[in-house]
């Protein structure tokens, strides 16, 4: 393999090695530098991507190291996010007895389903120039963007707080291999007409991250999905 054909999988191991750290920030419970880490590896998948276009450095090793990293950075990262949430808050909850300790294991659903998800797409010929399903990427930054919200603010003795945790695990996951339409963001203009929805979503994000803060990404996402079902139902 020439040092041109390298360049896109070196950029793409960048991306593992940045999914890795937030594994490991996120299990610390360091959350806001797991939400850093998976933003860095959201970067570099965009660059990998686009170093491979650039220099038509195309190759089939690439396109499944790039299924492997996503694995890691957009499936296990948030997964570990999402049981650093539960762990905390099942140690707050008496009522749940000898049940708490296994709870968090329910997260575990995000790493099994992102699999789904990206061996889907791997032979999904449909998926060329729009997403059907959730793309990982989204997913990963949707639950980032919660951990960072709620990493200092944990509900005490709050079951309620357990269960929208698991239920949005749940639903979230589902969304990911699901056959629901969802658009690409890449472009290959800057006009209005073609993508209305692209800078709908732009302007959606700059007023959520204005408002909220990081947890703007996570609103941002789900006007992401709502504006996939409008488009579905045009």
């Amino acid at each position: 393999m020439s040092i041109k054909q390298s360049i896109p999988n070196l950029v793409t191991c960048c991306s593992l090695v940045s999914g890795c750290i937030a594994c490991v920030m996120a299990l610390k419970g360091n959350l806001p530098m797991a939400t850093l880490w998976i933003v860095v590896a959201a970067v570099f998948d965009f660059c990998d991507g686009f170093a491979a276009r650039s220099l038509h450095a195309y190759s089939p090793m690439g396109k499944e190291l790039d299924s492997l990293s996503d694995m890691v950075s957009f499936g296990v990262a948030p997964g570990m996010i999402a049981y650093w949430l539960l762990e905390q808050a099942c140690m707050t909850v008496p009522a749940l007895g000898n049940a708490a300790p296994y709870i968090p294991y329910l997260a575990l659903v995000i790493p099994v389903f992102s699999g789904l998800r990206l061996a889907k797409f791997n032979i999904d010929e449909r998926q060329t120039t729009s997403f059907i399903g959730m793309p990982v990427p989204a997913h990963a930054l949707f639950w980032a963007s919660i951990g960072y919200a709620f990493r200092a603010s944990i509900p005490v003795d709050n079951i309620g707080f357990i269960a929208g945790i698991i239920v949005l695990a749940i639903l979230f996951s589902l969304l990911l291999v699901s056959e629901v339409p969802m658009f690409s963001l890449k472009v290959k203009s800057l006009k209005w007409k073609g993508n209305e929805l692209r800078y709908i979503l732009v302007g959606g994000a700059v007023v959520f991250v204005a408002l909220f803060g990081v947890l703007g990404i996570a609103g941002t996402i789900i006007l992401y999905i709502a504006l996939s079902f409008f488009n579905k139902r045009r």
